[in-house]
C-alpha cells in the first residue's frame, strides 16, 4: 500500500490547517494528538460511554485501527463530556476493547473546530502540526439510517473508503457526511 504520498493541503477555508491542538489524556494532562510521530493520518472518532449506536461501533473501529495504524493511522477515541469521569472511559475502554488511546475534550476544542455534533462522529486530518487539514466528518459507514432505524449491514463504508484513498495516494476533496448518534451536549 502507498504510505500516503502527494497529499497536500486540502482543507475548505472554513478549515484551514491548524497550528496546534491540545486536548486531554485520561490523566488530565494536554496532549497534542496531531504532533504523533509518524502518523500521517490522524482519526478523532468522538465517543461516550453510555451512547448504545456508538459503543455498537467498537468492532468496526478496531477492525480499522488494526488494518490501518501499520500504515501511519493513528486512532484516538475523543470523550467530548466534560462530566465524564476519566475511570469510566478506561473502564469504557477495556470493555469494549479498545486498543487505542483515548483522549477528553471538556473545553470542547476539537468539537469546535471539527463541528462534530454526534457520537459517534469522525473526524479525518491528514498531516501534523500546523500542517494538519481536516479532511472528513462525519459517519463512520451507512449502518444507521436515523435514530432506531438500521440495515443489517453497512452499503457504505465512509471512513474505511477514505483510508483507502488516502494510503493509495489518491487526492481526496474535503467532505462531510451526515452521522448518526447520541448528540454531543453544548457547555453550557
Amino acid at each position: 500500500m502507498a504510505l500516503f504520498v502527494a497529499l497536500t493541503a486540502v482543507a475548505t477555508p472554513d478549515e484551514a490547517p491548524h497550528t496546534s491542538l491540545y486536548l486531554l489524556d485520561l490523566a488530565g494532562r494536554r496532549v497534542e494528538p496531531l504532533q504523533a510521530v509518524g502518523a500521517k493520518v490522524t482519526v478523532f472518532v468522538f465517543a461516550r460511554t453510555d451512547c448504545p449506536i456508538s459503543n455498537r461501533y467498537a468492532p468496526e473501529l478496531q477492525r480499522l485501527h488494526r488494518r490501518f495504524e501499520p500504515v501511519g493511522v493513528r486512532f484516538w477515541l475523543v470523550y467530548p463530556d466534560p462530566g465524564e469521569p476519566s475511570e469510566a472511559i478506561r473502564r469504557h475502554l477495556r470493555e469494549f476493547g479498545y486498543g487505542f488511546h483515548a483522549l477528553r475534550d471538556p473545553e470542547h476544542t476539537l468539537v469546535r473546530l471539527t463541528r462534530a455534533t454526534v457520537t459517534p462522529e469522525a473526524a479525518v486530518f491528514v498531516g501534523t502540526g500546523g500542517e494538519a487539514s481536516l479532511v472528513y466528518r462525519g459517519r463512520i459507514d451507512d449502518r444507521y439510517v436515523d435514530l432506531g432505524r438500521s440495515r443489517a449491514a453497512p452499503t457504505t463504508r465512509d471512513l474505511e473508503e477514505l483510508l483507502r484513498a488516502l494510503g493509495e495516494g489518491r487526492a481526496v476533496a474535503p467532505r462531510t457526511t451526515a452521522a448518526v448518534g447520541c448528540w454531543i451536549a453544548p457547555l453550557e
